[in-house]
């Protein structure tokens, strides 16, 4: 049987996991819808995610549509949780964005079409709630060609639209006004396509346009868009019509070697770990052993190995997960027995090119406090547990324990999750701005073994750290003959590099450097692997200082969209919240403003720009990497003693 993997993506409130309950649904796999209302969907396993009516976790289900098996991937709509989605559209064959009839296109829709596109990730899009007053049809499909996809074309006209007795009634590609819409976008796809039409005088074949828009649909430059509602059921046998005909099955191999990615990992109530990962080539069976690679730290082109075995297995059909003794390539499987697994682990060979990102990194940080002092020894295990399955929010332990965040919502769940998975009742600290330091200059630090004083450290080291390529992250290296120390040592100094460079002279990271080892030496069998943990950070600070280091923000690159009558006031907004425009163009009535905006400011401008625009003001970020702060830099916080413990 063939498979395909796809995932249901939307912004938040867009009707995705209704949509999915119907789809399982419709597919005969349940035989009573769930409500997102009354917490009793497939997908919200979680009870938080019952309670709060968002999903936070991204979940499986499958499915078969006659002869192809489906598994679906209903991920997070809400924006803090998009490192979820991060991880699950690495995995997918093909992808249904949900958009609202009556909200139409918002900021997340178009971040999450842009990674989709990015990707090349064959996308059908699902207009939900056309029976909701306010839903749009022909304005919302110029919407959607303008700000979303080019080569969006619609399957179908809506009847009673924003009725209760909403109804679809699929295009026909004998319908000529159809086959003018679908033979536009083939021709702006596909010069060979446009010039046969030219020649034919505009005469086309409509299985012929069928098998084009097949084709373009998984080259994922031509977009079919249904109508429909998830409540009501109209129009998901036209979607799912849509995803047996249009979307490519995965056509992966059980014949090659292993290859599989891990994309998310979650424990049972006794804290077991499975990890869920998509197979894209060979098979794995139970009590096989399993070599796993995973990137080495810092750098980008190193894998590391390790291995494990598996216990037991699962594999997704006719809706959850069932026990299994194999799975094979195009599977979605839930492994047990790999305790040291880690998300985005690669099963088999680990193949080529570093895996880069396609959202911004979290840029927020807050600082996690334990109420009760006899719980503070756990709250740093039970926050690694969480970071199993997040792992963007990246714990530390220094004098505090801190946490990176992509918003307020996410911070509440995992106030809540402490609690409730953990019994761990903590605080959080103001939510901060995450800044980073970079070497102005190159700064240099020795320290030598005096063998005739009564000094506290017995070693010998220096080293030197000069700025590098932003991005690069931290790079370590050696100028002295790697047998000059024991390998310990080295370990530990390595360890201890990486260590200090968390906090630098104003208490941010400091990062985008070389930090080369200039000298070394030790007294056998006086010296340890202690003392070069003690001496590594000393001078690190001391040659940090000799450089200097530059302080700098989190900065994206915006996309505004305003009523023409309202742009100079709202310039001057975005002006005190520290944007820079760089572009503007004036086009029906319609301000498009393009520019730089510090990410740590794009909340307050957000807050204020529907009260200027009348709510008719549309406003995108993405991530661009960091500026300079001019002026005075922001310093971090010293930590402050924890009193909980």
């Amino acid at each position: 049987m063939n498979s395909l993997n796809i995932g249901v993506l939307a912004h938040v409130d867009a009707g995705k996991t209704t949509l999915t309950e119907r789809l399982l649904f419709h597919a005969g796999v349940i035989a009573e819808l769930g409500s997102v209302d009354r917490g009793t969907t497939q997908t919200d396993s979680l009870e938080l995610e019952r309670r709060r009516g968002i999903t936070i976790r991204s979940a499986v289900v499958s499915f078969t549509i006659d002869d192809l098996k489906v598994n679906l991937i209903d991920t997070p709509g809400h924006s803090d949780f998009i490192s979820e989605v991060e991880r699950a559209v690495r995995v997918l064959d093909g992808a249904v964005l949900v958009v609202s009839a009556v909200e139409g296109v918002q900021v997340q829709t178009r971040v999450l079409m842009r990674v989709l596109t990015r990707l090349r990730i064959p996308t059908l899009i699902f207009v939900n709630k056309i029976d909701r007053m306010g839903a749009r049809h022909d304005d919302l499909l110029r919407d959607i060609a303008r700000r979303l996809a080019p080569g969006a074309v619609a399957m179908g006209t809506v009847t009673g639209l924003g009725t209760w007795d909403a109804a679809t009634r699929p295009y026909a590609l004998d319908d000529l006004r159809h086959l003018d819409r679908v033979t536009e976008v083939l021709a702006d796809n596909d010069d060979s396509f446009l010039a046969e039409y030219v020649r034919a005088d505009g005469r086309v074949d409509a299985e012929d346009c069928r098998r084009r828009l097949t084709e373009q649909t998984g080259r994922a430059v031509a977009h079919p868009v249904f109508f429909g509602s998830a409540v009501t059921g109209v129009g998901v046998a036209d979607l799912v019509r849509g995803v047996r005909e249009l979307l490519p099955p995965s056509g992966e191999s059980r014949d090659d070697d292993l290859s599989g990615t891990v994309f998310t990992i979650e424990r049972d109530a006794s804290g077991r770990k499975a990890a869920y990962a998509r197979l894209h080539s060979g098979t794995v069976a139970v009590r096989e052993h399993l070599t796993l690679y995973r990137r080495a730290g810092g750098e980008r082109t190193a894998w590391q190995e390790h291995r494990g075995k598996v216990t037991a297995l699962q594999v997704f059909e006719r809706g959850g997960a069932a026990p299994a003794l194999q799975a094979g390539a195009g599977d979605i499987v839930k492994l047990w027995g790999l305790k040291d697994v880690r998300i985005g682990d690669r099963l088999g060979e680990p193949g080529d090119g570093p895996d880069e990102p396609h959202f911004a990194p979290p840029t927020l940080e807050t600082v996690v406090r334990s109420v009760r002092p006899a719980d503070a020894p756990r709250l740093h295990g039970a926050l690694l547990r969480l970071a199993e399955q997040d792992p963007l929010i990246n714990v530390r332990v220094g004098d505090e324990i801190s946490v990176l965040l992509y918003g307020e919502v996410q911070k509440e769940v995992l106030q809540t999750r402490l609690e409730e998975e953990a019994g761990i009742a903590v605080t959080f600290d103001a939510t901060r701005t995450v800044h980073i330091e970079r070497p102005a200059g190159v700064g240099a630090a020795f320290h030598e073994i005096d063998r005739h004083g009564d000094h506290e450290v017995c070693a010998t080291a220096g080293f030197r750290i000069e700025p590098a390529e932003a991005g690069t992250g931290v790079r370590y290296g050696l100028a002295v003959e790697p047998g000059s120390l024991p390998a310990a040592f080295h370990a530990a100094i390595e360890d201890s590099v990486r260590s200090a460079l968390r906090r630098g002279p104003y208490g941010w990271e400091v990062t985008d450097c070389v930090v080369t080892l200039t000298h070394s030496g030790y007294e056998s069998p006086v010296t340890t692997a202690g003392d070069f943990r003690t001496l590594t950070p000393r001078l690190l600070e001391r040659a940090l200082r000799r450089a200097g280091t530059h302080v700098y923000e989190p900065v994206g690159r915006f996309e505004l969209e305003v009523p023409a009558d309202v742009v100079s006031g709202v310039l001057g907004t975005l002006t005190e919240a520290g944007g820079t425009p760089d572009d503007m163009a004036v086009r029906r009535d319609t301000a498009y403003v393009t520019g730089v905006i510090p990410l740590g400011r794009v909340h307050e401008f957000g807050r204020r720009l529907p009260g200027q625009t009348r709510g008719e003001g549309m406003f995108l970020t993405e991530f661009a990497g960091h500026r300079r702060v001019e002026g005075t830099p922001p310093r971090r916080p010293c930590p402050r003693p924890d009193r909980s413990g």
